[in-house]
């Protein structure tokens, strides 16, 4: 497996929209593109959702992406996390599960990944401080779950593909093919997704990657990487 440099995920880096913005979508994001609901304190206790590994293609540089979900991060600074790591480093693609509780850094969960894979990851609240986060890999059949220690405001919910922090700075954005995040849940039931809740990323002046409309059943959608 190729070297991995130090990483996180950091809550969403928050553009201002402007007013006559398009009303296809709700907030931009230096970090984060996918969809968000908020809510107030201890509002979200469990979500779920499953997509398929993407792949990454070749650029002439290292570039950095994680597809996951999570609770809390979006306009406030907690975040539990689990998903998927697609990145292209010195010349390689690098395929690996994590899971994250800010302020730490990434775990690396020990099974093996590839593009097309099918994965499943659950957070759930277990206690009043302690949450089990599971994920599965439903191609290869295998497992991970951890209980871990977690107190933050759960008053936000996130199905994100995201350019994680390297070192002190946002990385560039991987090219990969698209990300379809479906059977989507919180709190049992289905997110009902609208546009209000989706976000795009923006780095530089370029629009790097979208989320489209939601699915017929309004608990899953397809993000796309801009190139």
């Amino acid at each position: 497996m190729t070297d991995r440099p130090h990483k996180r995920r950091k809550p969403c880096a928050l553009h201002q929209k402007k007013k006559d913005s398009s009303p296809r979508f709700g907030w931009i994001s230096s970090n984060w593109s996918g969809y968000a609901r908020t809510g107030t304190q201890n509002q979200y206790r469990r979500i779920s959702a499953e997509w398929t590994v993407p792949y990454v293609l070749p650029t002439t540089r290292n570039t950095y992406s994680s597809a996951w979900i999570g609770i809390d991060g979006f306009e406030n600074s907690s975040l539990i996390q689990t998903g998927t790591g697609h990145d292209w480093i010195q010349g390689k693609p690098s395929y690996y599960a994590w899971w994250e509780i800010l302020p730490d850094a990434e775990t690396i969960i020990p099974h093996p990944v590839s593009p097309g894979h099918r994965i499943r990851a659950v957070i759930a609240k277990l206690t009043c401080k302690t949450w089990c986060i599971t994920l599965s890999n439903l191609t290869l059949g295998w497992t991970f779950r951890t209980i871990q220690y977690y107190s933050g405001p759960q008053s936000s919910a996130e199905w994100i593909v995201e350019a994680p922090t390297v070192g002190s700075s946002i990385a560039s954005m991987a090219r990969l093919t698209p990300v379809t995040f479906n059977m989507c849940r919180l709190n049992g039931q289905s997110p009902a997704f609208c546009a209000s809740q989706k976000g795009i990323m923006v780095q530089g002046r370029s629009i790097v990657s979208i989320p489209g409309a939601p699915n017929r059943c309004k608990d899953g959608f397809t993000v796309r990487r801009n190139t």
